[in-house]
């Protein structure tokens, strides 16, 4: 039977990829059941109100709430960084329901229902 793990929800932090986390990565990268990556990437142009919110996070890690602090800290300095982002969007696959649960936690609507889920989070 697999250990339990608790994580203090306090002690996360968000940084730039250093190569140095390679392995780390990999560890979560190369699982099959981990597709997503916390990431904040504004659009430009007309689209620069807007900016695309993704995440990824080991399966052992899962459950704890670890994912929603995550996003919600990278949208706070998202806000920060880009200032001209009103609108945040997330692409979900439409059978990943803990991650549309996560989006939802976070405030985020529902804006579609194909093969993905479009999820947005509007600032004004």
């Amino acid at each position: 039977m697999a250990k339990e793990m608790t994580i203090d929800l306090s002690k996360i932090t968000l940084r730039p990829y250093k190569i140095s986390y390679v392995d780390d990565f990999l560890m979560y990268g190369g699982d099959d059941k981990v597709t997503r990556f916390i990431i904040i990437v504004p659009k430009s142009g007309d689209d620069r109100c807007r900016a695309d919110v993704g995440y990824a996070l080991a399966a052992e890690y899962w459950g704890q709430g670890i994912a929603a602090r995550a996003v919600k800290m990278a949208i706070a300095q998202g806000l920060k960084e880009f200032p001209d982002v009103v609108r945040f969007q997330a692409l979900v696959e439409l059978e990943n329901n803990a991650s549309q649960k996560v989006l939802e936690k976070l405030g985020f609507l529902k804006e579609g229902n194909h093969e993905e889920v479009c999820n947005t989070l509007d600032i004004s």
